[in-house]
């Protein structure tokens, strides 16, 4: 666990130096003296008043001036780098907004009992809003001991079946990124579109959004194909498209996978003039612009242009890159410094603040819907000649 807060406390040090002097001065007065004449007797001292004694309290000690707000990210584990780039997202927020109103305390969800002991333990040490966890299946996991104790969850994760009763998602969606992707795509005159969808529950969301932005854009899903980590698995699915004559093909998986699948799909038919298009994870791989096969490949996202200032901000001051999720938490800090102008000491975080309002940061607007899904405004991106070019802006609020 750690804690993170806005301002140092320069009375403290001066606070500890006049204890410990005074610690030691009462120490050399109770020394007997050794040798010399014996002191005359004095009278008895009056014995002082006993003063009732302050239990100690188990737990963080309360901050009364300060809205305590927990982070539930994995510390430890293999999500270990991803979490701590999350944490230090979350310090330089603190940092760049200058705030005294919060403090956060830091639980890891990969430690002894996982995202649940991680949650227990923030609720009884008085937090009252939870950023985090970065998992859907810790983020429903979480929600029921979050719910009793009236405590909002801003969760990272995308898993849209994870949101509602009090979970919110701040998570790049794909079924927003492949809406807008398909919906570019269609303004400059793609109508017939085929889908290589990865197996899993990414994929089976993806290519319900596929379907449904299509149709809604007046196109046509031609074919869609599946695959997996088998090998060969791939290259069977690309083979039973190459007959469909489509003009445009969404890859619905990585851009590593995107790289593998692209050579294929121009050896055959359609596929030789086809555009590739890609889903929000393409923009989290930061060698996409080095892969010459994706070029002219188009793909939605979160804006970049501010990321990449503070790309550079958490470099200075960490040392390393940051992940491109740990945009999430400064953001999340951001969302939280904003309400917590409304926000009175020592209640419940209010949670209808959160829903029907604008927000922004490093990835742009965004705003939570009912369902408790962040609704963001995403820009269409192309792979160019060693560089990622943005091809259509994004709005300049969320829809």
């Amino acid at each position: 666990m750690a804690e993170g807060s806005g301002k140092s406390q320069p009375g403290r040090t001066a606070s500890l130096r006049l204890a410990v002097t005074g610690l030691a001065f009462l120490a050399s007065a109770c020394v007997a003296p050794r040798g010399g004449p014996p002191t005359a007797p004095t009278a008895p001292a009056e014995r002082p008043a006993e003063r009732p004694s302050t239990p100690i309290q188990q737990g963080l000690p309360q901050d009364v001036a300060r809205h305590r707000v927990a982070l539930l990210v994995p510390l430890t584990g293999t999500n270990a780098g991803l979490g701590r780039s999350l944490q230090n997202a979350t310090q330089l927020a603190i940092l760049d907004t200058n705030t005294d109103a919060i403090r956060i305390t830091s639980y890891d969800t990969a430690g002894p009992g996982g995202a649940i002991a991680a949650a227990e333990r923030a609720v009884a040490e008085g937090n009252k809003l939870i950023l985090g966890p970065l998992l859907g299946e810790d983020a429903r996991a979480v929600a029921p001991i979050a719910r009793r104790a009236r405590v909002p969850v801003l969760s990272f994760s995308n898993d849209a079946s994870a949101a509602g009763n009090g979970v919110y998602l701040l998570g790049y969606s794909p079924t927003q990124s492949i809406e807008r992707v398909v919906d570019y795509a269609k303004g400059n005159g793609i109508t017939q579109f085929a889908g290589l969808i990865p197996s899993g529950v990414y994929g089976q969301r993806s290519s319900t959004a596929f379907l449904r932005a299509v149709e809604s854009a007046g196109g046509k899903v031609l074919a869609m194909q599946n695959y997996d980590a088998r090998p060969g698995s791939m290259n069977a699915a690309i083979a039973k498209l190459s007959g469909v004559p489509y003009q445009a093909i969404l890859i619905a998986g990585s851009a590593g996978s995107a790289t593998l699948a692209v050579p294929a799909i121009r050896r055959s038919g359609a596929g030789k003039a086809a555009r590739v298009l890609g889903t929000e994870l393409w923009n989290t791989d930061s060698a996409i612009a080095s892969r010459p096969v994706l070029n002219g490949s188009w793909f939605a996202s979160v804006p970049d242009g501010v990321y990449r200032q503070y790309a550079v901000k958490y470099r200075n001051r960490f040392g390393a890159a940051p992940y491109r999720l740990s945009a999430l938490g400064y953001d999340a800090v951001l969302l939280t410094v904003r309400i917590a102008r409304d926000w009175k000491n020592n209640t419940d975080f209010p949670a209808s603040m959160l829903v029907d309002h604008d927000f922004g940061g490093v990835d742009g607007a965004f705003r939570f819907g009912r369902d408790g899904i962040a609704a963001r405004a995403l820009e269409v991106q192309e792979v160019r000649d060693g560089s990622i070019v943005t091809v259509s802006a994004a709005p300049a609020s969320a829809q």
